[in-house]
């Protein structure tokens, strides 16, 4: 070997080394690309989860995101919700909330009782929030706003259904803007406080914005609802600068449709002496709004809080809250939701109940309402105060909390002691927003609604339901045999049986002796008495394929098709196995003997 061969040459131990230190490094790299892909993209979600190990198989989410209920009687589904904690003291009035989301099929304002049974469900095609009973000139009503949601506020209208589920009322703001999601308030003069999002220009200079920028303004009307005249308005931006938000500006602002919500108002009533209360969530602030000039006459909370605080800072420490109403005189609730992204360092959301002592400025915080699951509620929610009388054992008042982004609500004492936690969605993705309600309420309402009852025949059995009535004690199944008229030649109808009302649908049994074809069912009422009828309904000659379907449940119908794919599997394997082991045969080398064609002689 010449010397230039060796100076050339290298070994092949040096050469090996070489391809391990290439290949580890592409390893690295290529592994340090897949974390950084997984963290940009997928690490935002995974955190997203909230696994514990105490959570049910509804919150582990078996039964979907938002476990829901059909009905053969009536066309859209209602929650399934769930009982997570249960007390005999819990609150029995409706529960009055406006589900929404991604995973839900038919959302709208909607009525449970206190077992979780719909009431009552109006499928809107537009974003309804802030469902609730209202008072207005002595009569109940049901109010709610409907509109599109932009951007975290809304473009929309407020609107009152009567008794009958018939609407009354549709007010919006004067001035040509779209009334706002957040807000709805009938005062005790018979007014209504409404919210209202109003672009504007500012100068956004003192937080890093340009100075011909553009914020949006919180407003405030109130107004004569029988007039429509406007009493009284309101705007954040001539009282509150723009230094005052807690909201990070993010390139916000440079046009209109960019503009910087620095003030997010999101509640609005009126005290004893006619003031205004009203909570900003981007300023983490309460505040009491003089009702002749609009000044502001004092701020609880954020940059500018006027109230020592006598609880060690935990009854001003509230942030990106939601829903502060008055009980009394000197007795505030509020959603402290203490966060903003799931990222927030803040344990956990919790409803407040604080004594004012405003002469003094002083501020106490007299119960903390925690969820049993340490919810981070990063938008949404509210706290009722319930007034007494629960029951024999139990005359002092409750406190319901709405946890908002996360799909439930929970019942307390006012010392906080936990009584029921209600599920409408799968807790271990709470975080993810895909089942919401803005707000949830408990109150009373008597509804007589003027469609008829639905009823649906499969089988044997008879299906009815009566969306929205309350009243209804009892089904009474009606039949006629199609060729029988009475005395005023009507249809002869005769009662066959009678079912107590069993929830949102009841099903009734038609009796073996039964034979007639056409079947309809009254809705009575705790006296007897006639509230409506179904329309009639024809009843299926003798047994068929789809009345035996229809009969079924999902459940079943689904362990059904299982059973029959699982028998089309087995027949098939049963057929190729034994396929193949024909061809196996064919396919087998034989001795064949060979005859001899002489026969050998004797």
């Amino acid at each position: 070997m010449s010397f230039a061969d060796r100076k050339q040459w290298v070994s092949p131990t040096d050469g090996h080394r070489r391809r391990r230190v290439l290949s580890l490094v592409s390893v690295v790299v290529v592994a340090t690309s897949i974390l950084s892909t997984l963290y940009v993209f997928l690490w935002p979600h995974l955190v997203k989860f909230r696994p514990r190990l105490d959570l049910t198989w509804y919150d582990w989410g078996l039964y979907g995101f938002y476990p829901s209920q059909s009905y053969a009687s009536f066309e859209y589904e209602s929650p399934s919700v769930e009982f997570a904690h249960w007390d005999p003291r819990c609150d029995e009035r409706y529960t009055f909330f406006a589900p929404r989301g991604d995973s839900i099929h038919s959302p709208g304002p909607m009525i449970l009782d206190a077992q979780g049974e719909l009431v009552y469900l109006q499928p809107n095609m537009g974003v309804t929030q802030d469902f609730k009973v209202v008072q207005y000139r002595g009569e109940s009503f049901l109010a709610y706003w409907e509109g599109e949601e932009v951007a975290g506020h809304g473009d929309g209208s407020w609107y009152m259904l009567d008794s009958t589920y018939t609407q009354r009322f549709e007010i919006r703001p004067l001035g040509g803007i779209g009334g706002d999601l957040h807000e709805f308030m009938i005062t005790d003069n018979d007014t209504a406080l409404v919210s209202i999002y109003e672009t504007i220009p500012a100068d956004l200079s003192s937080i890093g914005g340009p100075e011909e920028g553009y914020l949006i303004d919180g407003v405030f009307q109130e107004i004569d609802i029988a007039t429509g005249e406007l009493l009284f308005e309101w705007h954040a931006s001539h009282h509150y600068p723009v230094n005052s938000t807690y909201e990070k500006l993010k390139g916000r602002g440079r046009d209109r449709d960019s503009a910087f919500d620095y003030f997010h108002l999101n509640s609005i009533e009126k005290d004893h002496e006619g003031h205004y209360l009203i909570s900003a969530r981007h300023t983490h602030t309460v505040t009491s709004i003089d009702r002749e000039t609009g000044a502001v006459r004092w701020t609880l909370g954020g940059r500018a809080n006027d109230f020592t605080d006598a609880s060690d800072g935990a009854a001003t420490d509230f942030a990106w809250q939601h829903d502060a109403r008055w009980h009394g005189t000197h007795t505030l609730t509020l959603m402290d939701n203490a966060v903003h992204s799931n990222s927030d360092p803040a344990p956990q959301s919790r409803g407040m109940l604080i004594d004012l002592d405003v002469p003094n400025r002083v501020a106490t915080l007299r119960t903390a309402f925690y969820h049993p699951q340490q919810m981070k509620v990063v938008s949404q929610g509210n706290v009722q105060l319930v007034p007494g009388s629960h029951g024999p054992d139990d005359d002092g008042d409750h406190v319901i909390v709405g946890w908002g982004h996360s799909a439930a609500f929970t019942e307390y004492t006012a010392e906080g002691e936990l009584l029921c936690d209600v599920h409408f969605g799968a807790s271990m993705f709470f975080t993810f927003g895909r089942v919401v309600s803005y707000r949830t309420f408990k109150g009373d309402w008597v509804g007589r609604p003027r469609t008829s009852p639905s009823a649906a025949v499969a089988g044997d059995n008879v299906y009815v339901s009566w969306n929205g009535a309350t009243e209804v004690a009892t089904w009474q199944l009606e039949v006629w045999d199609g060729e029988h008229l009475d005395g005023e030649q009507e249809m002869a109808f005769q009662p066959v049986n009678q079912a107590p009302r069993d929830g949102f649908e009841t099903e009734i049994e038609l009796p073996a002796e039964v034979h007639d074809r056409f079947v309809r069912v009254a809705a009575l009422d705790a006296a007897g008495e006639v509230l409506g009828r179904t329309p009639i309904v024809r009843r299926a000659p003798g047994w068929t394929l789809a009345g035996f379907f229809a009969a079924q449940s999902a459940g079943v119908l689904v362990m059904y098709v299982m059973g029959g794919c699982c028998l089309l599997l087995g027949m098939y394997w049963g057929c190729h196995l034994r396929m193949e082991r024909w061809r196996a045969k064919q396919q087998e080398y034989h001795l064949v003997p060979l005859r001899d064609e002489e026969a050998s002689p004797e």
